[in-house]
């Protein structure tokens, strides 16, 4: 099956409770089992809490704020970093403030060790703070737990939902490619990443069907990993440092802000110059897998959100923000019930 079938396949299986077992298949599934927990154990179990980066941003900058709200596993919530300032999500806040020149409120309701079955707890937490946005990072548990991918777009897809019905902005982050952690050895390296990219082609066509947009994190946020990994790694060699952070960071906030409505006239439409376009969905999710950095969200052509070989979506690649440093945050604010615009 190709790489396109097995994506429409997923997601597929997804939507309707599937199995999605067949995607690739019952002997490699067995491998990942056992590889898996060696993989585990060689990484290590999180100990501690990473810094809590919920708070506010930009102060004296003009309201109301922003709300933004980060939900997923250890990525987003910044394991492995000392200080508040270093979280993926205080360098998301800061940005977003310096960026659009307002005031943010974060609440981070990520968990270290979560998968995609524990998102709806997070939205839970999450829906009463009324966000304007949701950023979610998720699935690379999934596929070291040897979750079944369309359970693990599935629980996704729930989640996306919800948010989407209180009409909250939702960028998802896709799971990144496992192929390239170093303590998962082959053969479980070429089937983690064969699953990882798979799981991520239908995270993204699954959240962009439901209205959301996504951000392809692809191997581990771009080359900039392989070729730095004693910088962009932790000690663990699995999850980010606080530079790797900061990359990250760099490849959501064009698109955090985007779903905000804060983007420079000049990135309203999209650019050939840029590789951006109008592609069917199916088509623009092989592509973003391949390519880290890769935005996708839905639109229209000729007034209708379909064609004959499924949803249209833009394919864009947002100039990045390199210089994006964190802050720490304050905690209160002199008008925190003020609601968000």
């Amino acid at each position: 099956m190709g790489k396109a079938g097995a994506a429409r396949k997923l997601a597929s299986a997804a939507a309707y409770g599937g199995g999605g077992l067949s995607v690739l298949g019952a002997s490699l599934y067995g491998v990942l089992r056992l590889e898996a927990g060696v993989a585990r154990r060689t990484i290590g179990n999180a100990e501690g809490d990473p810094p809590d980066p919920s708070g506010w941003y930009g102060r004296g900058r003009p309201g109301p704020a922003i709300k933004v709200v980060l939900l997923g596993d250890s990525s987003a919530a910044g394991y492995g970093v000392a200080r508040v300032e270093e979280t993926p999500g205080a360098v998301l806040a800061s940005g977003v403030a310096e960026r659009g020149d307002r005031r943010v409120h974060l609440r981070d309701f990520a968990v270290v060790g979560a998968m995609s079955s524990d998102l709806s707890a997070q939205v839970d937490k999450a829906l009463p703070t009324r966000p304007d946005v949701a950023v979610i990072l998720i699935g690379a548990n999934d596929v070291t737990h040897t979750v079944l991918p369309a359970a693990s777009v599935r629980h996704l897809v729930e989640s996306v939902r919800r948010l989407r019905e209180a009409d909250v902005a939702v960028v998802v982050g896709t799971c990144p490619d496992l192929g390239t952690i170093k303590p998962i050895m082959p053969p479980l390296r070429q089937v983690a990443r064969a699953w990882s990219r798979r799981i991520a082609a239908a995270q993204t066509i699954a959240v962009v069907e439901e209205g959301g947009r996504t951000v392809s994190l692809g191997s581990i946020l771009g080359p900039e990993f392989a070729a730095a990994p004693a910088v962009l790694f932790g000690p663990d060699q699995f999850h980010p440092s606080a530079s790797g952070y900061r990359s990250l960071v760099q490849v959501l906030l064009p698109s955090t802000l985007a779903a905000l409505g804060l983007v420079p006239e000049d990135e309203t439409e999209p650019e050939a110059y840029r590789g951006e376009g109008v592609l069917p969905i199916t088509a623009a999710a092989i592509q973003a897998v391949n390519q880290p950095g890769t935005e996708l969200g839905g639109t229209e052509v000729a007034g209708s959100r379909r064609g004959v070989r499924g949803l249209w979506v833009e394919l864009r690649h947002r100039r990045r923000h390199p210089d994006t440093e964190g802050e720490a945050p304050d905690a209160a604010e002199d008008a925190p019930d003020q609601p968000a615009g």
